[in-house]
């Protein structure tokens, strides 16, 4: 398969990645809208919102509200934006849920290996 994330999620592609387990892969985005910009993908191939099991779905939010407070803690957020596209507004065809970090003050975005290094978990 071809798919990028897929290659993400078999470690052929690189990533900062922030967690994982046994069904998701979390990381951050290489081109972030702010700082702490993440994603969170399933290991196996869902194209979207209406391919993937709800076992899954649910595992995903879970993983959000972990990282949710994760960057509330090391980056001082001040809102997060969930967002999940399907069809043609979907850039990559593999579900994934955006989580991106809000600041009451205008960030400037700074590397994210800079930003990884602030949230990575242990």
């Amino acid at each position: 398969m071809d798919c990028i994330f897929c290659k993400i999620a078999r470690k052929e592609i690189p990533a900062k990645i922030i967690y994982e387990d046994d069904v998701i892969i979390s990381y951050l985005d290489i081109s972030p809208d702010s700082n702490g910009h993440t994603l969170i993908i399933p290991k196996k191939h869902f194209t979207d919102i209406m391919d993937i099991d709800d076992q899954t779905l649910i595992h995903i939010m879970q993983v959000a509200r972990k990282i949710k407070t994760l960057l509330e803690e090391k980056l001082n957020i001040d809102g997060l934006t969930f967002i999940q596209n399907n069809g043609d507004v979907q850039e990559i065809k593999h579900y994934h849920l955006h989580l991106k970090p809000f600041y009451n003050q205008k960030q400037k975005i700074v590397p994210i290996d800079e930003i990884y290094n602030k949230i990575k978990m242990s």
